[in-house]
C-alpha cells in the first residue's frame, strides 16, 4: 500500500465536504477544518474574538467533557490514513486528539449523527503545537461521517481524511456517468512524473482553476512520453472523452493517446491524436469493449487540467 497521503483526501470542501456540526466554535469557524490548501496566519491580526486563525478554535473549556467537530465526507470510502494539523496554533492546541468513523447513509441530521454507531479510526493520541500529524487507519469498512475529538479545547487547522472512494453507485443504473471521475471512485494508480502537481488532479471535481490544479510533468529530455494510468470507478464502457488543457499555455501536451486496459488485454480507445493549450477537447471513441483502466499518454510531456471519461457500467455497482 503506498504512503497514504498520495490518496485523495475525501472530506475536502472542493470533493463536496462539510463540518456539519461542533461543539463549540467560539474562536474560529468549524468550516477552515476541510478548507483547501495550507493554513495561512498573519500575526497580531485581531478581530472581535482574537487573533484570527485559518483553523477551528473552541473557547478554554472550564467544565468537564471535550470538544468535537462532524465531518461528512464529500465522496464515501475506505479510509487509510488522517492527518491532524494544528499550524499556527502555538499556545492554545489540543494536547490530545481521536478520530472516530460512522457509515450513515442518505442526509441524517446532525441529531442522527449523534446517535449513530460510530468507529475509533485514531485511538487517543498526543499532539504538539503547530504540527501537522499523519495517522495511519487499519478499520476496515467504508464510512461516510467522521468525528474529531478534540481534549479538552484548543484549536486544529486542518483534518485531512486520505482514502479511496466508494460512492454507491447504484443511482446510476442505466443512465452514463464520468468512470474516472474521483466523486464516483476512479484514482489514478500509476503516473511516470508528478514533478509539478498531484496527478489525482486531473479527475478531481469541477474545473481547474489555475495550472496547480491539474497534473503537470518536468520536461522529458530522453525522448519518451509522460502518462498516467487511470482505475476507472468500475468495469466500463467509455463512450465520450474530455481531456482539457485549460490553464496550460505553454505547457500543453503536443498530443494524447488514450489506452484501454482489461486484465493482459489492451485497447485502442484513441489513437496519438493532437491537442490544443488551453483548450477543452471532446472526443467521440467508436470502441464498445468494457475495460476497468485508461492509460493516457502524453506527447512528449507537459500538463492536463482534467481527464474526463464519460460512459457506462457494464454492471451494477463498483469495486
Amino acid at each position: 500500500m503506498p504512503d497514504f497521503i498520495t490518496l485523495p483526501d475525501l472530506a475536502l470542501r472542493s470533493m463536496g465536504g462539510s463540518v456539519v456540526a461542533a461543539s463549540d466554535e467560539s474562536f474560529a469557524e468549524k468550516e477552515s477544518l476541510i478548507r483547501p490548501g495550507r493554513p495561512g496566519f498573519q500575526a497580531e491580526t485581531f478581530g472581535s474574538k482574537g487573533q484570527v486563525y485559518d483553523g477551528w478554535e473552541t473557547r478554554r473549556r472550564r467544565s468537564p467533557g471535550h470538544d468535537w467537530a462532524v465531518v461528512r465526507l464529500g465522496v464515501p470510502g475506505v479510509i487509510r490514513g488522517v492527518v491532524v494539523d494544528t499550524a499556527w496554533f502555538k499556545g492554545n492546541y489540543p494536547p490530545h486528539a481521536s478520530v472516530e468513523a460512522a457509515a450513515v447513509e442518505g442526509h441524517p441530521a446532525p441529531d442522527e449523527l449523534a446517535a449513530a454507531e460510530w468507529t475509533e479510526i485514531v485511538p487517543r493520541s498526543e499532539l504538539k503545537g503547530d504540527a501537522e500529524h499523519r495517522f495511519a487507519v487499519t478499520a476496515p469498512g467504508r464510512f461516510t461521517h467522521v468525528r474529531l475529538n478534540i481534549f479538552p479545547d484548543g484549536g486544529v487547522a486542518r483534518l485531512r481524511v486520505h482514502g479511496e472512494a466508494r460512492p454507491d453507485l447504484s443511482m446510476w443504473d442505466g443512465l452514463g456517468l464520468d468512470l474516472a471521475a474521483l466523486a464516483n471512485g476512479g484514482l489514478v494508480t500509476a503516473c511516470s512524473d508528478e514533478f509539478y502537481s498531484a496527478p489525482n488532479n486531473v479527475i478531481a471535481p469541477g474545473l481547474a482553476r489555475h495550472q496547480a490544479e491539474g497534473w503537470e510533468t518536468a520536461r522529458r529530455r530522453d525522448g519518451g512520453n509522460d502518462w498516467l494510468v487511470i482505475r476507472l470507478a468500475g468495469r466500463g464502457v467509455i463512450r465520450l472523452a474530455e481531456i482539457d488543457t485549460t490553464n496550460l499555455l505553454f505547457n500543453a501536451p503536443g498530443a494524447v493517446a488514450l489506452t484501454g486496459l482489461d486484465g493482459d488485454r489492451e485497447v485502442e480507445l484513441l489513437p496519438r491524436t493532437r491537442l490544443q493549450p488551453d483548450t477543452p477537447h471532446r472526443f467521440r471513441l467508436g470502441h464498445h469493449d468494457p475495460v476497468t483502466h485508461v492509460r493516457v499518454d502524453i506527447y512528449p510531456d507537459g500538463g492536463l487540467a482534467r481527464v474526463r471519461l464519460h460512459g457506462h457500467l457494464a454492471a451494477a455497482g463498483s469495486w
